[in-house]
């Protein structure tokens, strides 16, 4: 098996590695800035201010102190003085305040606009990566770790970053009061503060390593309530009685995931009580230094509550600082998840030049010695195929199920490449073409179609989105595949909404969808129509009738016809029976019964059946 590209080394680095990691986020801060650059500015000018103003406040409150001690003493009256400094203190807090209130109002405005540009994001990296990685399971895993980190934490590194910014500012100047009044108290403000930055940081190391290596055990989890909650399997799992079943292992593995998780937060919450502890006796130790020294003679009233509350506020703003540095350290570990998914790159790569599309006229399409294998697979899907499907005519590609029919429709429209040979069209190997160019040329429903909880209209209209959604040919592709039918019979015809997802939406039955899946395919109007088992969910009549209206679209028009039912690939112009992913036998339906082998034998087989 091929080993995944795309697996996450980590090795523990030291403390200062780790706060010097915490600070190269030029990736996500790039993200926040192309999302939103002038709320990003917004809330810098707010930083600012919130940052400023408090230590005025702080001073002012000192001054007013003063003054009324100074009053009380000397029997004079200052009241206008002191009147003025409180209304001066009373509007700088209102200016906070309002700086508070704004700031949360941009915060919540930026987040939704930083998690809807993640969204896209994702959202474009999932639509350019290759058809290969939905195969793999170990990709799965990683779209999980990026999806479940990728749409909040971009604006959580932003917030972490401003309030280390901000606290960053406040504590400059503060230490540089408190360093003035008595550098061991600063000292031991810095000292203190340092055994619950280690503690953060271990539980961040802890619960990123826990959660990287247990994304399987929760995508399973997932994949357990889905079946429990989706329509697609609620049939089944009441007439099977499988509900209790899952319903247990769902229990299990929660069970399981939430003592991994309680372990880690236990410990992480006795070292968290181990470093308060310490944090809160040094800190009370301080605040009984400075009350003896008041007490002595050495500062004012107002000096004691300035310092006080100085202190305190260093204290805090220097837990804001460290606390900021070991979430951004926390964030941009889990922020790694969504760089290894926004890394990958597809290997369908684009041409440096590419070619026009040549109209079919001569040379067809061309398997030379083509030779595929799965990537997840050791088994070799596709072994040295050569075949033409000449320009106008029906080509059949018939055998077992995984006989390799469907890999060599995934070939052609380039949803992988050959592991050996090439494919041409109309000489032109098929690399040579842009992705989209190409795969405009082909019209294929496969027989695992997509069905979209949409319009009926906008149903058939995604198969061509380069017409307007009204286009008349949407209702001419549904009558080609008697779709018409079925969507005139709707409460809203063509603009009732297909499936039972949302509200007034009407569900289909089988054969139904498929009709709609096949004027889909129809409104392509590609130059190649691909069929993939088109009536293995249509009843005899409607077969026939699907069959009939088939021969008539695809006049003069070059198609690939996949069935396992060989009544309807009678009518193709060269036919392809495919073993093991191997051809074993070609020619047209009368060439290949007068043979006498493994198609003869198969539709005789099937013939018995309706004798």
């Amino acid at each position: 098996m091929t080993p995944s590209p795309y697996k996450l080394k980590l090795s523990p680095p030291q403390i200062k590695q780790k706060i010097q990691r915490a600070l190269q986020l030029n990736r996500a801060l790039k993200l926040i800035w192309q999302s939103s650059p002038t709320w990003t500015i917004a809330r810098l000018i707010l930083l600012t201010v919130q940052s400023i103003l408090p230590l005025l406040s702080l001073y002012l409150m000192k001054v007013i102190i003063d003054t009324v001690a100074a009053n009380l003493n000397t029997k004079t009256t200052a009241l206008s003085q002191i009147f003025l400094l409180i209304a001066l203190t009373g509007i700088i807090n209102l200016i906070i305040a309002l700086s508070s209130s704004l700031s949360e109002l941009i915060n919540t405005t930026q987040t939704e606009l930083v998690t809807d540009y993640m969204y896209g994001i994702v959202h474009a990296k999932a639509i350019e990566i290759d058809l290969e990685y939905y195969e793999n399971a170990q990709y799965h895993d990683t779209l999980q770790r990026a999806q479940r980190e990728a749409y909040f934490r971009p604006p959580h590194i932003l917030n972490s970053l401003l309030q280390l910014i901000g606290n960053s500012f406040s504590l400059i100047a503060i230490a540089g009061l408190l360093f003035w009044f008595h550098w061991e108290i600063t000292a031991i403000l810095f000292i203190a503060t340092l055994p619950g930055l280690f503690v953060r940081l271990k539980y961040a190391d802890e619960m990123y390593q826990w959660k990287h290596k247990r994304t399987a055990t929760e995508r399973k989890t997932y994949y357990l309530d889905w079946l429990l909650t989706n329509s697609l399997f609620a049939k089944e799992i009441r007439l099977f009685g499988l509900g209790s079943l899952f319903s247990r292992r769902f229990r299990h593995l929660r069970k399981q995931l939430y003592r991994e998780s309680l372990a880690i937060s236990q410990r992480n919450a006795l070292n968290g009580l181990i470093a308060q502890t310490s944090s809160i006796l040094a800190i009370y130790g301080s605040y009984a230094v400075i009350a003896y020294q008041t007490i002595q003679g050495h500062f004012t009233l107002g000096d004691l509550i300035m310092y006080y509350q100085a202190f305190q506020r260093g204290q805090s703003s220097l837990q804001g600082v460290f606390s900021s540095l070991a979430g951004l350290y926390e964030d941009n570990l889990f922020l790694a998840n969504l760089h290894e998914f926004l890394d990958l790159q597809p290997k369908i790569l684009e041409p440096t030049h590419p070619q026009p599309i040549p109209p079919l006229q001569q040379k067809g399409i061309q398997f030379h010695n083509v030779s595929f294998q799965y990537p997840t697979s050791n088994r070799q899907g596709l072994t040295n195929i050569s075949l033409n499907i000449p320009p106008g005519k029906t080509v059949a590609l018939v055998g077992e199920n995984g006989a390799g029919k469907t890999t060599l429709i995934k070939l052609l429209c380039r949803l992988y490449d050959p592991s050996e040979g090439h494919i041409t069209f109309e000489g032109q190997d098929l690399r040579s073409f842009g992705l989209s160019d190409l795969r405009r040329q082909i019209g294929v429903i496969f027989q695992d179609y997509a069905k979209y909880h949409l319009t009926a209209q906008e149903n058939i209209w995604l198969g061509n989105i380069d017409l307007p959604p009204g286009d008349r040919r949407i209702t001419e592709a549904a009558r080609q595949s008697g779709a018409d039918e079925v969507i005139t019979g709707l409460p809203d015809n063509y603009e009732t909404i297909l499936g039972s997802w949302f509200e007034t939406g009407e569900e289909l039955s089988i054969g139904q969808w498929q009709k709609i899946a096949l004027a889909r395919a129809f409104l392509r109007n590609a130059q190649i129509l691909i069929l993939d088992e088109p009536s293995s969910s249509l009843d005899a009549k409607a077969e026939e009738e699907i069959f009939q209206k088939f021969r008539q679209l695809i006049q003069g028009q070059t198609a690939i016809l996949i069935s396992h039912r060989l009544s309807t690939v009678k009518m193709s112009d060269h036919i392809y029976f495919l073993e093991n992913g191997k051809i074993i036998e070609s020619g047209t339906h009368p060439e290949l019964m007068q043979l006498g082998g493994h198609y003869a034998h198969l539709f005789e087989t099937q013939a018995q059946h309706y004798r």
